[in-house]
Formats: C-alpha cells, structure tokens, sequence
C-alpha cells in the first residue's frame, strides 16, 4: 500500500492583519472545496450534507474571530491545515469526523431530554446543593 504524505509547510509569519485574514479566507475555500472529497472518503452522504458541513467549517473559524494577532492566526491556520490534511490523508476514522464535525458540540439529538424526570425529590434537592 503506497501512501504519499503532502508535509504540510509552515507558511512564512502573516506581516498585517489584512494579510492573515486573506489567509483565513483562501483557507475556507480550500477547506469547501474538499469536503466532496471528505464526503466520498468517509461516505457521509447519509448522515450530513455538503452544506452542513460548510456551515461546521464556517462556525469552526468564526470561533477565533476575536483574535487580532497576526502570529496567532498564522498559528490557527496552521493547525486548520494539518487538520484537513490528516482528514484528506485519511488519517481519521468514520467515527471521528461524525463526532467531531457532524455531532459537535451539541452532542446526540437524544441526548437533549431533560434527564431527571424519574428522580425523587430527595435527589433533586441533593443534586441542587454543594455536595459535588
């Protein structure tokens, strides 16, 4: 089995912000444009759409919107690439990615129910106070 790992470069340091945020944006459309590619590799087409997974990537890089350090964004971006490599590179399982990217943060969709309907109500007050 021939594997052909692309090494990913680091880029030279941003020199402005409007330098990096550039970055930032060719870095998006990079990522947009694999994700045809992530969705055949890992046959996601039956748990989440391309669009889906544009507006993860999008939330992803919204997160670090704050931040106005050029080296600080190169260091992101940095990340965000060897990221999407190792996804590309088939470096991830199924698993990961449905986890990760497709699940998030919010967890299963069964998960959200409230879950202390069928505790008694000296659990409640236990759970309410300083114990744990």
């Amino acid at each position: 089995m021939s594997f052909t790992l692309r090494s990913v470069k680091v880029p030279p340091n941003s020199a402005s912000l409007e330098e990096a945020r550039a970055r930032v944006f060719d870095f998006f459309r990079t990522a947009c444009r694999s994700i045809p590619q992530i969705m055949d590799i890992y046959n996601l087409q039956d748990v989440v759409t391309v669009s889906q997974l544009r507006s993860t990537i999008a939330s992803e890089i919204r997160k670090n919107s704050q931040i106005t350090n050029p080296k600080v964004i190169d260091l992101l971006l940095f990340k965000g690439m060897e990221e999407l490599n190792n996804i590309t590179e088939h470096a991830k399982q199924r698993h990961h990615i449905i986890g990760q990217y497709v699940v998030g943060q919010q967890g299963l969709v069964q998960d959200l129910d409230t879950k202390d309907q069928g505790i008694s109500e000296f659990l409640k007050n236990f759970y309410k106070s300083n114990y744990f």
